[in-house]
């Protein structure tokens, strides 16, 4: 599949950054993605598959294609591309709000042997918070960089609204919530505690989750970069529901969950550091109880500016990513070839790309970004892939020969650094209104 804009923005690139490695990089991971992510099937949507497992995470495929966005506002394809990616994340949605991966078909693959109340189309049923967030901002990111609104339609504000219910529904899990989850041939970081409740809670105002964004179990289950992602896209879909949808109703329910959650990471989320001071929290439980750390997947503490956007306290941000790029933070890991942050979801001692990639679009500092895609580009182990992980002593030894999702997230900086990246297409870009 051919897209003239990639030969051009490919062209950008080498010209701008003058690396001939980041520029194959970027080339063969932007091309991969569209010959081989992408799954087509006649009469149905693309299926984006998550790159060497044969399923489609909803948040890894929103992320997957955030450095499509600039190139879709001037190339028709591309965005025909993420328009059909929405419809089929909203049809995902629709069949179990609880389900954060799927199959291209109905046939029982995956983790069929969960204890939930699993579908054949559905790959694992592992419940987050951020899997339902991700198609929200990447509908209003298509919107707001195309114009278009074909994939806003009756069945997505159908979807939208089961967003709503659901995380009402969470915001009192042990009374109110249907969801169980076990899993009896894993590590114990792929199951739920409690018969299947997880750990016990207190109401907080905030949704519960079930798993972090790296598919481990949350240890405390308010997963707060969570909630002030779903803060951020309940007021994208305010947006949507009032300028598009002319459902008045839609963007009161949105604007009203997003108080209270927003009331609820205020009284419950931000925690008093003894080094950092006012930080965020990344999980508590509303008793009391706080995990003091960072994860490499997003949403997390360090993206907050990618995800939270205007749901954040600027100076609890600044707080938290101190604490984030400090060795207090636990999954700080520093060797002889990188520093970064890493996940208790790979082996001690590695880092993982997406998070440097994160620290760089996160920073004001452009010497800072361009030193991070330096690094990253040293880190591909004559692959030119980026991985889930390395070993920051070593990067040829490393985890996940093709990991999607990072590739994706090294050509964001990389679009970043050239001046043409996602936010300033975001910002430039300027959608009719009635």
């Amino acid at each position: 599949m051919a897209h003239p804009s990639l030969t051009e923005t490919t062209a950008r690139v080498q010209e701008i950054i003058g690396s001939d490695a980041i520029t194959r990089i970027f080339r063969d991971a932007m091309s991969r993605t569209l010959r081989e992510a992408f799954v087509h099937s006649d009469g149905e949507e693309v299926f984006v598959l998550t790159g060497d497992i044969p399923a489609m995470w909803l948040r890894d495929s929103a992320a997957q294609v955030r450095p499509y966005l600039p190139l879709a506002a001037d190339d028709r394809g591309v965005a025909d591309l993420l328009v059909s990616l929405v419809r089929r994340q909203v049809r995902a949605i629709l069949l179990d709000p609880y389900a954060n991966a799927f199959n291209a078909r109905p046939d029982g693959a995956g983790h069929a042997g969960d204890e939930t109340e699993m579908h054949p189309a559905v790959w694992e049923r592992k419940y987050e918070v951020d899997s339902l967030c991700f198609p929200l901002q990447l509908a209003h990111q298509v919107w707001r960089v195309t114009g278009r609104t074909d994939h806003l339609d009756a069945e997505f504000a159908r979807a939208a609204d089961l967003i709503i219910t659901t995380w009402q529904v969470e915001q009192d899990h042990a009374e109110r919530s249907p969801y169980r989850f076990q899993r009896h041939d894993g590590p114990p970081t792929d199951t739920l505690t409690h018969g299947g409740n997880g750990s016990p809670v207190g109401r907080t105002g905030m949704t519960w989750s079930a798993f972090r964004p790296s598919d481990d179990a949350c240890v405390l289950h308010y997963n707060v970069p969570g909630n002030l992602f779903a803060i951020h896209v309940l007021g994208n879909l305010a947006e949507l529901a009032t300028v598009v949808l002319d459902n008045p109703a839609l963007a009161r329910r949105a604007q009203e969950l997003a108080a209270g959650l927003d009331a609820g990471v205020r009284a419950w989320g931000i925690v008093t550091h003894p080094v950092h001071g006012r930080i965020y929290a990344y999980e508590v439980d509303g008793l009391g109880g706080a995990v003091l750390m960072d994860d490499a997947n997003m949403p997390s503490l360090l993206s907050l500016p990618l995800t939270g956007a205007d749901a954040i306290d600027e100076e609890v941000y600044r707080n938290t990513r101190a604490f984030v790029l400090s060795p207090d933070n636990p999954t700080h890991t520093a060797g002889t070839h990188a520093v970064g942050i890493g996940s208790p979801h790979t082996p001690p001692g590695h880092v993982w790309p997406i998070a440097l990639a994160v620290q760089g679009l996160t920073t004001d500092d452009d010497a800072e970004k361009r030193r991070i895609l330096d690094l990253l580009a040293r880190t591909h182990a004559d692959t030119f892939r980026m991985h889930e992980s390395f070993h920051v002593d070593d990067p040829a030894t490393f985890t996940r020969e093709w990991f999607s999702w990072a590739d994706s997230m090294f050509c964001e900086l990389v679009l970043d650094v050239c001046g043409a990246g996602v936010q300033s297409t975001l910002d430039e870009e300027q959608v009719p209104t009635p």
